[in-house]
């Protein structure tokens, strides 16, 4: 079975590249917190050579049991009905979670529904929230995304890069 992780690659590298190289520049240093992409964000960051310099880690919080023990997401919010793993809520306290546990500058959340399943009331396949954390406070926004699991993962990985060089700038 070929299937591609990700469709969109050398721009993805090219975004990566972008968020290393400001980090750098900057000295400021970068976490993630995902679900849904199950670590492809840090996976482009570490592609980048120097990216050591940059990347603090991630954490790949698939399961509820880790996004609540590991970062802290308050199990009110993941038991609240309306709300839970895919929320505004959970992704800023995914986000401040990672940027604590990995002692980063800037760190930005992702989790959502990918597919082909899994999809709830209000919230269909492609639906993503993400958070930004930085010294200067915490933001989410939310996302869908068209097309299949791989589609849907590649779009989210993009915004995300495109999220973590705003919150360097904005951290500068």
């Amino acid at each position: 079975m070929d299937v591609e992780i990700l469709p969109e690659s050398e721009r993805l590298y090219e975004l990566a590249s972008q968020v290393v190289e400001r980090g750098s520049e900057l000295g400021l240093t970068v976490g993630t917190a995902e679900s849904c992409t199950g670590g492809l964000v840090a996976g482009c960051l570490t592609a980048v050579p120097g990216s050591s310099s940059v990347v603090r880690g991630g954490v790949v919080s698939y399961a509820i049991p880790v996004k609540h023990e590991v970062l802290g997401v308050s199990q009110q919010v993941l038991d609240e009905p309306g709300v839970g793993a895919v929320s505004s809520e959970c992704a800023c306290q995914m986000a401040e979670g990672a940027r604590r546990v990995l002692g980063c500058d800037v760190a930005v959340s992702l989790t959502g529904i990918a597919g082909p399943g899994g999809e709830e009331p209000g919230k269909p396949v492609g639906t993503v929230w993400m958070g930004l954390s930085t010294a200067a406070g915490v933001r989410s926004e939310l996302h869908r995304f068209d097309g299949d699991r791989s589609q849907v993962r590649s779009a989210a990985v993009a915004r995300a890069l495109e999220l973590l060089c705003e919150g360097l700038v904005e951290s500068s």
